[in-house]
């Protein structure tokens, strides 16, 4: 029976019970008790509710659909908001990060350990709120959801991949070969959880041996290009050191990945208490550079001013002359600009990634990030002017190719594992 009949045979229904209980001229004034007037049922709010889901629904086709997507879309704005925070936060503070880095490294290669501190002593500072309790004198912090002793080695290993990456710039090695060479994080993080006990599909080894391929062309396509003269030569021993360096830190943050991973399982995704005590509890292990930490500074300090888009002061005539010399006397470094937008963008690429990795696994965090980083490398070539040898290129291209299929069969859940018999 459609919608439009129940109404009718509802609306009659209700016109015969009004009728029966109207009483005969012949029963009034007999004393007779009068029957109980019938509850009317408002079936209304039943049959607009049927309507809206399709019963006896009169609308379009293409209409039905429009309002089905958009109820889709209202009750998944959440969602979507929260994945798009987590893509500002990656991409934007992280590809910031490094046109400020590479503006940096241009003139002040060795200043790696510098950035690392700050970053720290920046990102330790603002994530203090979040921990912030004043009933707990002295230091005023809540009690720790995961034990120290469980976040100490996350720390030491934080410090140790941090300082090594920024410190390979000091050997030769540019910012577009620091990007592809650390894109190759799939090959650590398969060989660790491999040890770790986790398994992998076919099609994510293939992968894993793509990148090793490419990782291995773009490094030897780029030290090919020194030449073979005696300078080029000490070019190349650096080189290599450099690269030495960057495996390190590559399999130290894939044990480390696979570490935080399980003490989310174990204790909640506690990002924001693992933000705060990897930074903090790392910044007393720079004590034994500080002499080299003040020295990086004196030259960031020492360089030339940056220019400010200032408008010409004789278009203000009314202006004291101390004003005007106030103003004409103001020089803000240029290297100590890009430090702060490095120390800033830092941080938010690093919320990002804690974001992301509460809510993912380790292997997603290393492919999101592996897109990140050739969105970050095409910005390198194109507003420094970076030119990379063409095995180089061919190299980074399968790196990141390589990197999609591995997260696109990463996205597959894996079979059921058998009961053993």
């Amino acid at each position: 029976m459609t919608g439009a009949r129940r109404r009718q045979a509802l609306l009659k229904q209700q016109q015969n019970v009004a009728v029966s209980s109207v009483p005969s001229k012949g029963d009034k004034g007999q004393g007779a008790q009068q029957p109980p007037e019938p509850r009317v049922i408002n079936a209304a709010p039943s049959l607009e509710k049927a309507a809206r889901y399709g019963i006896d629904d009169n609308r379009t086709v293409s209409s039905r659909v429009m309002a089905l997507i958009g109820r889709m879309f209202i009750e998944t704005i959440p969602a979507w908001l929260s994945i798009g925070a987590m893509l500002a936060l990656i991409f934007g503070g992280c590809c910031s990060n490094v046109f400020a880095l590479e503006s940096i490294i241009q003139v002040e290669p060795a200043s790696g350990t510098l950035l690392t501190f700050v970053q720290f002593v920046f990102v330790a500072i603002i994530s203090y709120p979040s921990q912030f309790d004043r009933t707990r004198p002295p230091f005023f912090l809540k009690p720790n959801k995961v034990p120290i002793r469980r976040w100490l080695v996350s720390i030491i290993l934080f410090f140790s991949i941090n300082v090594l990456n920024n410190h390979a710039f000091s050997y030769d090695i540019s910012v577009p070969v620091h990007i592809i060479l650390r894109s190759g994080g799939s090959i650590t993080t398969m060989i660790a959880g491999s040890l770790w006990g986790k398994r992998y599909s076919r099609i994510q080894i293939v992968a894993v041996l793509l990148l090793t391929v490419g990782v291995i062309t773009a490094a030897w396509s780029d030290a090919q290009t020194k030449g073979s003269t005696s300078e080029s030569l000490h070019e190349i021993a650096s080189f290599n050191t450099g690269l030495a360096i960057l495996f390190t830190a590559q399999v130290m943050s894939a044990i480390m990945g696979l570490y935080t991973e399980e003490t989310y399982k174990i204790y909640g995704p506690q990002w924001k208490e693992n933000l705060f005590y990897s930074h903090l509890l790392s910044v007393p292990l720079f004590a034994p550079f500080f002499p080299s930490l003040w020295t990086q500074f004196l030259k960031l300090a020492n360089s030339a001013p940056l220019t400010l888009p200032l408008p010409s002061l004789t278009d203000y005539p009314a202006l004291s002359i101390e004003v005007r010399r106030g103003i004409e006397n103001i020089r803000i470094p240029s290297q100590l600009w890009f430090l702060a937008l490095n120390v800033l963008t830092q941080y938010a690429c690093i919320r990002g990634v804690n974001l992301l990795a509460a809510a993912s696994s380790a292997l997603t965090v290393t492919i999101v990030l592996n897109i990140r980083k050739l969105v970050s490398l095409l910005l390198s070539i194109w507003l420094f002017g970076n030119k990379l040898a063409a095995g180089t290129l061919v190299g980074a291209m399968i790196v990141f190719f390589a990197g999609g299929l591995y997260s696109l069969d990463g996205r597959r859940k894996p079979p059921p594992t058998r009961a053993k018999s």
